[in-house]
């Protein structure tokens, strides 16, 4: 039988899916309809519940499914690694009224977090899905918590009234932590991720849910199933979408990942399937311009200021998103710079990623930070001495801002030139609160279920920093409950016929290498700043290389590490493609080993 690729999710290295019962048809070659060319047609398979996507709404999905009872859920993921956006994300998760909120005294409730975000969507939210996203939000942290996950510190974000994201120890990126939790649970339950398997049409037969027809590298085949749940996620990196439902946004450039391109949207649509709010797309305001690098709202959170090329401030820069990016817009070169200081830096660990990637300026003094940018070091000076006499009697009188955490006079300074990008499409599918996928009439498509940023309504006109990790933990979980449900309702659960076998064996040289035998060292430039390997050359081939020095995010390196390195030992050359998804480790590893290995010949 045919084996699909999928990821060995604890330990992030590659395995395989070998597909055992459930098959209804043998492998044959057969016209493609659409382009003329000759496709091979893989044997049918059969799960219970397909889940399409995984990034956290996805996962967060199949694993309440099986926590649930459900015994026969399997994900597809178009992409080489799990993630989507959710390994991107740096802040947090909003949760009100929790267990560590009291225990520092911070004052929230249920219906303090509805009113910011109904007001931050501009109103246009669905207040029912607003409210359960609330309501739902402190047992999401509670059950990230017990599942793995480290959400030990709250802090401010921007449009919320209080202290209100749920943070990682030490401010850390809440992203990778998140994927990491997510892959080890996926491993723990058995769930199988088909990885570069892309989902191409749900079948509905009988108007329910019978199937999805999928593909891969290996051909196209079907997965007959009870239900389905839609977590593609949105369509922020497809920018001919972005302009044809915002033309204002032409020209933009993006914060998301190369597989957020609206396949969910376009497969709902297909089944009649309502949209809401799909003009509604975000940007967010501190994206450095080149790297596409998104500076997270805890930097501006924790202290942060922004400062235009003159050197002044023109903000209050803890307003929600559309504000501060409009207001950004405004300013000499529609871009502004990020300043902090040492302080902020030691507060929040996201931080070093931004310095080893080469894109924050620092000096010992502010004057010295004015050269660095090209901002006139008077202006600067007086900025900032104004801002730390704000900060010290407590009020901002020039713009309002209320939570001044820090008054920004210790030694470093840091910043960062940003502007807006597109962020998050708020927009999309309309589900109720069940996220059962709604049709024009409003009645539902029985065994269609939908999470995150696929989906449309929780967040209106404007999302807040920190609402999409809520948002794909408390929808991914209701959207995995109710699947589950709907298969016990409608036959009950089977056995599991999509297996997961680990392949933990290392590639082997296909070709003679040729090199001197011994262990070399090498140094790439990756995404997060250096990537150091150690090349081990063994009988005149390199038979082990591994990545011994590094600030590449977890969740992603991993794909680029196991696939380009065996690439390399199969091939005995760095002349290998990169992984989609995580180029710049590629890259930084090809670079490395060649480096490692000039000597070697």
């Amino acid at each position: 039988m045919k084996k699909l690729k999928v990821m060995s999710l604890a330990l992030a290295t590659l395995v395989s899916a070998t597909l055992f019962a459930g098959c209804t048809s043998n492998s044959a070659e057969g016209n493609d309809t659409q382009n003329g060319n000759q496709t091979t047609v893989v044997e049918n398979k059969s799960a219970d519940i397909v889940v399409i996507g995984a990034g956290g709404a996805g996962m967060a999905a199949a694993m309440q499914a099986v926590q649930n009872g459900a015994t026969n859920v399997v994900i597809l993921e178009k992409m080489p690694q799990t993630g989507g956006n959710t390994i991107r994300t740096t802040g947090g998760m909003n949760a009100a009224a929790t267990e560590l909120q009291a225990t520092e005294g911070i004052e929230d409730s249920v219906e303090l977090m509805i009113e910011d975000t109904m007001k931050g969507g501009k109103n246009l939210n669905d207040p029912e899905l607003v409210k359960v996203l609330a309501e739902k939000s402190a047992d999401g942290v509670k059950w990230v918590t017990e599942n793995g996950g480290d959400l030990s510190e709250v802090g401010m974000f921007g449009g919320a009234s209080v202290k209100r994201i749920h943070k990682p120890t030490g401010g850390s990126a809440v992203g990778p932590m998140l994927v990491k939790m997510f892959n080890e649970n996926m491993d723990k339950l058995n769930i199988p991720v088909l990885l570069e398997t892309k989902a191409d049409q749900i079948i509905v037969e009988d108007g329910k849910i019978a199937g999805v027809k999928a593909s891969n590298k290996d051909g196209e085949f079907t997965i007959d199933c009870k239900a389905v749940v839609l977590a593609t996620g949105g369509f922020a990196g497809n920018a001919e979408m972005v302009v044809e439902y915002n033309p204002a946004l032409t020209g933009f450039g993006t914060t998301n990942h190369a597989g957020a391109t609206g396949d969910g949207i376009a497969m709902a649509k297909e089944l009649g399937a309502q949209l809401v709010d799909i003009e509604q797309i975000q940007t967010h305001p501190t994206v450095h311009p080149e790297t596409q690098t998104m500076y997270t709202e805890a930097v501006r959170g924790n202290g942060a200021i922004l400062v235009n090329k003159e050197g002044k401030r023109f903000v209050n820069e803890l307003l929600t998103r559309d504000v501060v990016s409009e207001a950004i817009l405004a300013q000499t070169d529609k871009e502004s710079y990020i300043v902090f200081d040492q302080k902020v830096r030691d507060g929040l660990s996201a931080i070093e990623k931004y310095i080893s990637a080469g894109i924050i300026y620092e000096a010992d003094t502010i004057e010295g930070l004015a050269e660095q940018i090209g901002v006139d070091a008077t202006a600067l000076k007086a900025t900032m001495d104004t801002y730390a006499g704000y900060q010290a009697a407590g009020n901002d009188a020039e713009f309002g801002r209320e939570s001044m955490e820090e008054p920004l006079t210790t030694a470093k300074y840091y910043a960062g030139l940003c502007a807006p990008a597109v962020h998050h499409t708020m927009g999309g599918v309309k589900i109720n609160t069940n996220t059962e996928v709604l049709k024009e009439d409003g009645s539902s498509i029985p065994g269609l279920f939908a999470a995150g940023e696929v989906t449309g309504g929780v967040h209106g006109a404007n999302r807040l920093g920190g609402n999409a990790v809520t948002d794909i933990v408390v929808f991914g979980r209701i959207a995995g409950e109710n699947a589950a449900k709907y298969v016990v309702d409608n036959g009950g659960n089977t056995e599991a016929t999509i297996k997961v076998e680990k392949e933990t064996e290392t590639a082997k040289p296909e070709v003679d290498g040729g090199y001197k035998d011994g262990v070399y060292t090498g140094t790439g430039k990756g995404n997060g700043g250096d990537v150091t390997v150690e090349v081990t050359v063994e009988g005149g081939n390199i038979v082990k290389i591994e990545l011994k020095d590094h600030k590449e995010t977890p969740g992603i390196f991993e794909g680029a590490e196991a696939g380009v390195s065996n690439e390399i030992i199969k091939t005995q050359s760095t002349d290998v493609e990169s992984v989609s998804g995580a180029t710049l480790t590629s890259e930084a590893i090809k670079t490395a080993v060649a480096e490692a290995i000039k000597d070697a010949k």
